[in-house]
This record gives structure tokens, C-alpha cells and sequence, in this order.
């Protein structure tokens, strides 16, 4: 595969469409991905598919938290809570600058659950699997001191701990170009149209048919298995063999903030006051996000998810009982978005309840990989290589888990580049990031304003990042498009003068690209109310 993904352009990409496949995954986010990476670098010819845009599901929506699961320890899954504290240590080592440590702040109120003993236990057990241990309860003044500006009344102090968070979409784009480099080979906007099955009378899986959303290109490939890494989407394919519906989809929203209008030095985890759920607030990427609920996704799964105004009502309570003195209104909120969560049905009336397990199923020869979190996705890849081994007599390899990157040579020294700066394009670009610094042209290493995302990084993505619609290069290379008011619309102008001889767009595809992603953006990363108005 070549080293840029926009090299050859799609005539390549109908080339790779011919060659005979171990594996086909489809779908391309977290769990997709990995399950590419961990086969490439074993020996595996592994093609990745995705309908959409790379990470365009849960995997650029989520709440940006690399956990360990604190709260499924009250629910008594220690073996979901260690295996998701190991990975979230092996992360912050191998993704430094990535994956980065985040703490965490949780006022001890008078009479609220959970009481201070029992979340102190959580915390120890906590402690206890990650190999560490940290002080974790302060007292009143110390605690308003690390969470200024949260409600005073029946505080008597509260208690603090480390997790950790990333740019979810950049993860993916990471671990996709770590795949690259072993030989995977990952296509966008390459949909699934139906699975090709054995015609030996077994009706097997044995490949798929897709189409091509760029060209209109229909392409049958074989592979001797084919895994569905579709998430919340999965039952889409597995109902084409007729199999029964078996997941929940569950929508998770979330509001983003300016920093300057809820500054925080530490994110703030809370319990609502209308249902106990946590909700937290947090410092990500220049702005504050907020959520996030947790509903029965009813909309269309073919359309994106968008937030509904009971979901905005329910954030907003749950600031205004936090931080009653900021008096933050609707108006300070830059931008929104939804993801739906694959969740595995089992019953339960409240969906918050529901468990956060990974599921594997092998039906008729296709592979099903869902649920889970993205904090264990080298976890799932290995259990779902485990799982497609019985499948592949001639393929030996003992599935130890293995450093999830492979070490990059730092960058050299640059004055125009902090410190911080520096570590963040280590971490989102690995063995690429020093030529993405080598390809800034004057003022393109300094920083977009209201967001830690520098100008070059635009280039970078245009240039290199397999960039077919506007969206992806303002939702997921980078994530201009819920940093800034608008979606970034007052800034279109000179990313249009980086961006468009870099992907080679004419005037009218880049006004057409552009009319499209405002559209976009205010049916979907937009306030109910401002998409009313706008209709």
C-alpha cells in the first residue's frame, strides 16, 4: 500500500478490489481497526471497507474518555474494569501525546450517592489494579481549590482520581495507519452492498459486494473470512443470512462549551439530580465537552444521530446544578453531537443498565465483532483473531498482545513548536509526524484559534488522509467542527486557500463541498432550537 492513502487515487483502490484476501473487515472505526492492525502485522492479507468515512460512527462520537471503568465495579465486573485499566495504562504509554492522563474531581454532597466510603473503596480497587496508589479524598477548601466554581451548598469536600483522553477519531486514524504499514489496506466510502456467499450448496460467507461511493464502481472481493465490525450497524448484515436482531442501540449526546465559559482545571464528574446517572465535564481539545446521556436510539440508522432537545435540557440541569454561579445559558453552547453505542440487548428497562461487554458470533461464516469499549479494542482484535484461527488451519500465531504502536523516532527540534505541541503530532502521526511538520508552509505551525489544532494539520489531512468530502476534513481529521461556533464558517476561507489545491477540488466541487458540510452541521452538530430556526 502506499504510503499516502491519496496516492493512486481510487483507480488504485479498484486495483486492491481484485486480489485475493485472508480477511475482509468491514467497517472502519476503533474495533474495525484494530482488528486490521492486529491481523496486518501477523501476517494476514486484511482489507478494511468502510461505507462512510473512516471513525464517521460511535468512534469519532464518543464521550473522548480512555477508562478503566470505575462504575462497572459497583455493578461487580472487576474482569471489564481490569482488563479496561490495563488497557488504558498500555495506551498512555504507547499513545503518549494521544492518549493523554485526565483527572477527575467528584463532590462529596450531604446525603448524595455514593457516599464517600463506598466511592473511596471503588477508588482503592481502582488503584489496585493499575498498579498504583494516590491520594484521593480532600477536604472542603482543598477540594473547591482543584474544582473551582461547582455548588457550595452540602458540599463537605470530595474526591479525586486519574483516567485518561483522546481525540477518538485520531485514534483510529492512528491505529489505520499503523495497519498501513504492516500492509493493511483500509478504503473509505467503499459500502457493502450485500455478502457473497459459497455456492457449494454450505451458503457460506465468502465475500462481499461493494460499491464504490466516489466512482459508482460495483466490485465482488473474496476473502476466506469475512468479519463485520459495524457496531451499532451489525445487524444490518447479520439480518441478510436471517439472523434475529440482537443489539440496542443507544444514543450518547453531548454539548461543547467554550474553556473560557466553564473553565476547568480538572474534569467534573457528577451524579444527575433527576436520575443519579453520571454526567462529567471536562477539558478536551480547547473546549469543554458535557454529557452525556444515554437513550434508546429510535431514529434511522442510515442517518446520522443528532441531539434532541430533551437531551439538551437534561446536560443543561445537570450544569445548572453543578455550576449554579456561572449561570451558563444555551447561547454558550459553540456546538453538539450524538453517537449511537452498540450496546448488546439484554432486557433491561433501563438502558444505562445495560452491559458493555464485547460480543463475538459466527453465523454461516461471517464473524461479528460489536459492543465494547474503545478504551479495550486490542483486546476485541485479539479475541476476534482468536476466533477466526479455527477458520484459517494454515495460520498459526500466538495472539500475545503486542505494543499497539510500533516506536517513532522523535521529532527534531523546531522553536516554532512547544514542548506540548510537539508530543501532540508525535502521538496523532507517529512515523509521519515529522514529515507533516516538514510540510508547513509559513504561519501553518501556529495554532487555530479556540482549538489546539495547528493550520499544517489541515494541509496534512488534505494532503495525505483520504479525504473525500469536506466533513471529513472539519468532523474527523480534525475536529474544527465542534471546536468552533458555526462549525468553523468563519474560518472556511483559508482553509479553503490550504486545503483545495491540496485535494485538488475545482472552485464549484469546493462550494458545492462546502454548501453540503454547513448543511450538514446545522442539521446535525447545531442546538434543536437554531435547527428550527434555520428551516
Amino acid at each position: 500500500m502506499s504510503a499516502h492513502w491519496n496516492s493512486g487515487g481510487r483507480g488504485e483502490a479498484a486495483s486492491l478490489l481484485t486480489r485475493d484476501w485472508d480477511l475482509i473487515v468491514i467497517g472502519g472505526g476503533i474495533t474495525g481497526a484494530g482488528i486490521l492492525l492486529e491481523a496486518a502485522r501477523r501476517g494476514l492479507k486484511t482489507l478494511l471497507v468502510e461505507q462512510r468515512d473512516f471513525a464517521w460512527g460511535t468512534s469519532s462520537r464518543s464521550s473522548k474518555l480512555v477508562h478503566g471503568g470505575l462504575r462497572y465495579l459497583k455493578e461487580g465486573k472487576f474482569g471489564l474494569t481490569r482488563e479496561s485499566v490495563h488497557e488504558r495504562q498500555q495506551l498512555l504509554r504507547d499513545a503518549a501525546g494521544l492518549v493523554e492522563p485526565q483527572s477527575f474531581a467528584f463532590g462529596d454532597y450531604l446525603g448524595r450517592k455514593p457516599g464517600r466510603r463506598m466511592f473511596l473503596l471503588g477508588l482503592a480497587i481502582y488503584d489496585l489494579m493499575a498498579g498504583q496508589r494516590a491520594r484521593h479524598y480532600f477536604g472542603h477548601d482543598d477540594f473547591l481549590a482543584l474544582a473551582p466554581n461547582i455548588a457550595n451548598t452540602g458540599l463537605q469536600g470530595g474526591m479525586c482520581y486519574t483516567d485518561a483522553k483522546t481525540d477518538d477519531a485520531r485514534l483510529v486514524l492512528r491505529v489505520l495507519r499503523e495497519a498501513q504499514q504492516h500492509g493493511g489496506v483500509a478504503l473509505n466510502y467503499m459500502a457493502v452492498e450485500s455478502l457473497l456467499r459459497s455456492a457449494d450448496g454450505g451458503g457460506k460467507v465468502c465475500g462481499a459486494k461493494v460499491r464504490d461511493g466516489v466512482t459508482g464502481q460495483a466490485h465482488e472481493v473474496r476473502a476466506r473470512l469475512v468479519i463485520s465490525a459495524t457496531g451499532a450497524w451489525a445487524d444490518g448484515l447479520r439480518a441478510q443470512g436471517g439472523a434475529a436482531p440482537r443489539l440496542r442501540p443507544l444514543r450518547g449526546s453531548h454539548l461543547v462549551l467554550p474553556a473560557w465559559r466553564l473553565p476547568l482545571a480538572q474534569a467534573v464528574s457528577l451524579m444527575h439530580p433527576a436520575d443519579g446517572r453520571p454526567v462529567f465535564a471536562f477539558p478536551w481539545e480547547g473546549v469543554t465537552l458535557v454529557g452525556t446521556t444515554d437513550v434508546d436510539h429510535k431514529g434511522d440508522m442510515a442517518h446520522e444521530a443528532a441531539i434532541t432537545r430533551a437531551e439538551v435540557d437534561y446536560l443543561m440541569a445537570a450544569l445548572h446544578d453543578q455550576f449554579p454561579q456561572l449561570g451558563l445559558k444555551e447561547s454558550d453552547i459553540v456546538a453538539s453531537y450524538a453517537g449511537v453505542r452498540p450496546v448488546i440487548d439484554s432486557g433491561k428497562s433501563d438502558p444505562s443498565k445495560e452491559g458493555r461487554d464485547h460480543a463475538l458470533w459466527l453465523e454461516d461464516g461471517l464473524l461479528t465483532v460489536t459492543g465494547g469499549k474503545m478504551t479495550t479494542f486490542r483486546v476485541i482484535a485479539l479475541d476476534a483473531l482468536r476466533k477466526a484461527a479455527s477458520l484459517l488451519p494454515d495460520w498459526r500465531d500466538k495472539l500475545e498482545p503486542r505494543p499497539i504502536f510500533d516506536p517513532a523516532a522523535p521529532l527534531r527540534y523546531d522553536r516554532r513548536l512547544s514542548v506540548t505541541q510537539a508530543a501532540r503530532l508525535q502521538g496523532r502521526y507517529g512515523a509521519q509526524a515529522q514529515q507533516l511538520v516538514d510540510a508547513a508552509q509559513p504561519g501553518e505551525l501556529a495554532t487555530i484559534p479556540g482549538t489546539e489544532t495547528l493550520w499544517v494539520q489541515l494541509r496534512w489531512a488534505a494532503r495525505c488522509e483520504s479525504v473525500q468530502k469536506l466533513d471529513d476534513l472539519l468532523l474527523r481529521r480534525s475536529r474544527i467542527g465542534i471546536q468552533l461556533r458555526g462549525g468553523g464558517a468563519d474560518i472556511l476561507p483559508r482553509v479553503r486557500a490550504i486545503c483545495q489545491p491540496e485535494l485538488g477540488w475545482s472552485d464549484q466541487r469546493w462550494d458545492d463541498e462546502q454548501r453540503a458540510y454547513l448543511a450538514l452541521w446545522a442539521t446535525h452538530y447545531s442546538l434543536p432550537a437554531q435547527r428550527a430556526a434555520n428551516n
